[in-house]
């Protein structure tokens, strides 16, 4: 289970290291793809084999799940962590994310969220300004 909000620095290589209480879960491989709210997701190899399947059955037929296949697989890369516990961004998920030199590592169960520091910032100001209404809605859901 990953939880918790880190602050790193990315090098001029495009690395970071992630956590240390997070690199054994990542030991096995680790599975960056484009995420939502303009952040990066990072999963496990074997909980990404679980996402993976669901996303390869979603149905051709309907135009947002199309999108959301493409956007999700299309945008994935496979990596293993360096002995340090570093992994290199590829350009075009950096480029996505609009991440820059200070980054955030943030652990959401069983994905990882990587921000631009900035981004992240702006949107837990966002969040905590509606965490009441939000929490309403989470209460619909079971939550």
């Amino acid at each position: 289970m990953f939880f918790g909000e880190y602050t790193y620095n990315l090098d001029e290589k495009g690395r970071i290291a992630l956590p240390p209480k997070f690199r054994q879960k990542f030991a096995k491989g680790i599975v960056i793809t484009r995420g939502l709210d303009k952040c990066l997701f990072a999963y496990p190899i074997d909980e990404w084999k679980k996402i993976a399947e669901k996303l390869g059955n979603l149905p051709t037929t309907q135009k947002n799940a199309r999108a959301y296949g493409r956007l999700m697989l299309a945008g994935a890369m496979d990596l293993i962590p360096d002995k340090q516990g570093r992994i290199v961004i590829p350009l075009y998920l950096r480029k996505y994310a609009g991440l820059k030199s200070k980054i955030v590592i943030c652990g959401l169960y069983n994905r990882v969220e990587i921000w631009d520091a900035k981004e992240w910032e702006e949107f837990k100001k966002k969040a905590e300004k509606t965490s009441e209404e939000i929490a309403e809605t989470l209460s619909e859901l079971g939550i």
